[in-house]
């Protein structure tokens, strides 16, 4: 066993992700113990339902650009722990993980003793790996952190930081269970990263959300930008590769800006990325330079987000994770790669709303998909394939078009024959649902062609 497995051994020990504590009391207690790391440099902090990883990245590399040294803090990972905990775009290495946990150990367990005198749960996985996230980047030490929410907002492990800038991806249902059932509701919780002497910068949102978020700038008298009104895309044109994108930021015009990434939702991910930077960097009144943001934008990388992980046939992997992200990433595909028939390989988690998300692939893909292969990752949250397979059937797909294993090489040789199978050379596959699948197929392949 290697040194990084033992301590995610001992993270895994721990309340697994999907089981947060709504709460922040022992958080802050950590943080009083080592020092408050989470005040050892300025936050960019990001929320939403969907896209916050992307814009994270965006955001991240854009910063990187103006010289300045990053810590990214984003989740869930796809293949690695480390994943979570980036320096400068790229994974923390392995000895400086396992160093940092083992030295902030002794005074988590201290937390954790002083939880369970109270008859409350332990530091949760999620509470320990942001404890450590922080720890790292105040050793490193970081210019900056970009900070991605875990869940929700106000009661988020992630909510010690006071952050310069609150970013608000697009919100919609999700989660609903623990959020709200309305975009009002869920926006309450999220609106909490927002923080006196800050700067909200946000996406459209339904009217409802927007009020919630617009009510809370006023009452803390923070700046506030809004997609469409402070900012807004100009023009997309998707190409070989990517998409070439005109912005118009909160300072200035941002013109012939490649982003190696697909899909309108993409382009509005980083309008609202580059309206952070602006605030973050000039209070949204100076403006960038436009070599650096062209630089920064053409360096981005979003791995399991709508990536191609493999041609001939062409196999595309993407972190769907509800009916908004599946509609989405189905747009992008239409418009820009030119497959005759797709092939879906499809993996949901308990806690997903997998029958709306299978009917939102019935109506997209429509006639485009005739073979649907419904498998499992090794998550233990994962949906039997057995039972996705009922589901897949209640939400409109033919038994007869469906093919159910639980082993992951039968359905990526399964998916890839089907795709083979017409006589024209526009077949391909898309592997959506949860991230867990996407990053174990992606390993599948690349250990595959080593």
């Amino acid at each position: 066993m290697s040194e990084l497995q033992r301590v995610y051994g001992q993270l895994l020990a721990r309340a697994p992700e999907n089981k947060m504590e709504p709460r922040m009391e022992p958080m802050f207690r950590a943080m009083q113990i080592l020092g408050e790391p989470n005040k050892a440099c300025p936050v960019i902090h990001i929320t939403g339902t969907n896209g916050k990883t992307s814009t994270a990245r965006m955001i991240e590399s854009l910063l990187i650009a103006h010289d300045l040294r990053t810590g990214r803090y984003s989740s869930p990972h796809l293949v690695s722990v480390t994943e979570r905990i980036a320096i400068d775009g790229e994974p923390v290495d392995d000895e400086t993980f396992v160093r940092v946990w083992d030295e902030i150990s002794p005074f988590l367990e201290l937390v954790d003793a002083e939880l369970v005198e109270r008859g409350e749960n332990k530091l949760t996985y999620f509470e320990a790996v942001t404890i450590l996230a922080f720890a790292i980047f105040a050793e490193v030490p970081v210019d900056v952190v970009v900070l991605e929410v875990g869940l929700g907002g106000i009661t988020d492990a992630t909510n010690v930081a006071d952050a310069d800038v609150s970013v608000f991806t697009p919100i919609s249902l999700d989660h609903t269970d623990l959020l709200g059932d309305t975009t009002e509701l869920i926006a309450e919780e999220k609106v909490g990263i927002l923080k006196p002497g800050g700067y909200l910068v946000s996406s459209v949102q339904p009217t409802d959300a927007a009020d919630v978020l617009l009510a809370r700038a006023r009452e803390l008298e923070v700046s506030a930008a809004f997609d469409t009104l402070d900012f807004k895309l100009l023009e997309r044109r998707p190409g070989v590769g990517g998409q070439l994108l005109s912005i118009q930021g909160q300072a200035a015009r941002y013109d012939e800006i490649f982003l190696p990434l697909f899909g309108a939702h993409q382009a509005q991910n980083a309008t609202v990325a580059l309206a952070a930077v602006e605030a973050f960097l000039g209070g949204g009144q100076r403006e960038l330079n436009a070599d650096l943001v062209r630089q920064g934008f053409a360096e981005t990388s979003s791995p399991g987000r709508l990536e191609l992980v493999r041609s001939a046939p062409s196999i595309l992997v993407d972190a769907g994770h509800n009916p908004e992200g599946i509609r989405v990433s189905a747009e992008a595909i239409k418009e820009s790669f030119g497959f005759t028939r797709l092939v879906l390989m499809v993996g949901i988690l308990q806690e997903k709303d997998a029958e709306a998300m299978l009917y939102t692939m019935r109506e997209e893909y429509g006639d485009m998909v005739e073979d649907l292969c419904i498998t499992q990752s090794s998550s233990p949250r994962a949906i039997p394939a057995g039972e996705l397979a009922n589901l897949a059937m209640n939400a409109g797909w033919p038994e007869e078009d469906i093919h159910v294993t639980e082993d992951l090489e039968d359905a990526v040789e399964w998916s890839v024959g089907r795709a083979e199978a017409g006589e024209d050379l526009g077949g391909g596959v898309l592997v959506t649902g949860s991230i867990t699948l996407v990053g174990e197929i992606s390993l599948l392949l690349k250990r595959g062609e080593a």
